[in-house]
């Protein structure tokens, strides 16, 4: 057996590399890759502009993969065979969020493809505890759990209750699972982006309302409009920038919710005795746990969601670097690209 690697050697540049084989210890999987998605971060990290990459490093952490071979009396009913996703999110197990259960907020977390080696290889290696099987879901469906989790998990941070309304700022990937998730909880859902192009792409995910963000004035005379000037009950920025979460801040009703989801560089100057004038609760999302992944794919399974329909871009193994060179200059008009392998 062969291995080759999608590595990112600087912003800007990717090649295919071949690798060494990796080797199966005791208690871990190995993995033939199907399916990878190209995640927001994966783009940030080809863009310079993902707080937590270095240079150089093979990405990925949403991922579909055959079993090829597992301890024969693992306790997770793993087989060869399977076809499986995985729980990206490395936590070290002794620090202060992990001995509370919070092992996706650990204080050393190392996402694959972020903070390590990431799944973008032929063959890779994971934990055994931490490949869920698929349940029947095709391959290319199932590499869309993950970014489906994080938007899931945001969206239940937010404690949504039916009839609240909920606005979503960002219309990428991670903006329409989260849209999604609220819809789940029996939110009217606004989706809001400054590219017409995924807003259009957003409505067909059953949103209530979309809402182009072209200039200060037409973004506040949307959040009136849709709300009766209340303002919105719950605001998840999806974006990762500081203008994007002030547009939360600012779109939010006294007493209100704000989920922060997205991940930037940038520094915000802000007015912060707003958060105690409206008495905002606010609240960070980071990564997503395994109950996320397992409710995920019992949901989609039982066709409560449809993530075909997220993937707009499938490129063969073999153009992965005109792929992510696609999704950096074609941004506004792609969803989720998947890479297939």
């Amino acid at each position: 057996m062969k291995n080759r690697s999608i590595i990112i050697n600087a912003p800007g540049d990717v090649s295919i590399i071949d690798s060494p084989m990796p080797e199966r210890k005791k208690g871990e999987v190995l993995l033939r890759l199907l399916y990878g998605g190209i995640c927001g971060s994966d783009l940030g990290s080809y863009r310079g502009t993902f707080a937590y990459f270095d240079y150089p490093r093979i990405p990925g952490h949403e991922f579909s993969a055959e079993i090829v071979d597992c301890d024969g009396d693992n306790a997770y009913g793993l087989k060869p065979g399977m076809v499986v996703t995985g729980n990206p999110y490395f936590n070290c197990g002794h620090c202060y969020s992990c001995r509370r259960g919070l092992v996706n907020a650990c204080t050393d977390n190392q996402t694959l493809g972020c903070q390590r080696d990431g799944a973008f290889s032929t063959y890779f290696v994971m934990p055994e505890e931490r490949i869920y099987d698929g349940k029947g879901l095709p391959a290319k469906t199932l590499a869309a759990i993950e970014p489906f989790c994080i938007g899931y998990h945001g969206a239940k941070r937010a404690d949504i209750k039916p009839g609240e309304r909920v606005l979503v700022i960002g219309a990428g990937t991670i903006g329409v699972v989260s849209a999604i998730s609220a819809k789940s909880f029996g939110a009217e859902v606004t989706i809001c982006d400054v590219a017409p192009q995924k807003l259009e792409m957003a409505r067909q995910f059953g949103v209530d309302h979309v809402l182009l963000n072209d200039s200060p004035e037409s973004f506040e005379q949307g959040v009136r409009e849709l709300t009766n000037g209340d303002g919105f009950d719950v605001a998840i920025e999806a974006v990762g920038l500081p203008n994007t979460f002030m547009n939360c801040i600012d779109a939010v009703c006294f007493g209100g919710r704000v989920v922060d989801v997205g991940v930037g560089k940038k520094n915000l100057d802000f007015f912060y005795t707003i958060i105690q004038k409206k008495e905002l609760q606010i609240f960070g999302s980071r990564n997503a746990l395994k109950e996320d992944f397992l409710e995920l794919i019992d949901l989609v399974a039982g066709g409560k969601a449809d993530l075909e329909k997220l993937i707009t871009d499938v490129y063969p193994f073999e153009d992965a670097p005109k792929a992510f060179r696609d999704f950096s200059e074609h941004s506004d008009t792609m969803l989720k690209v998947m890479i297939a392998f």
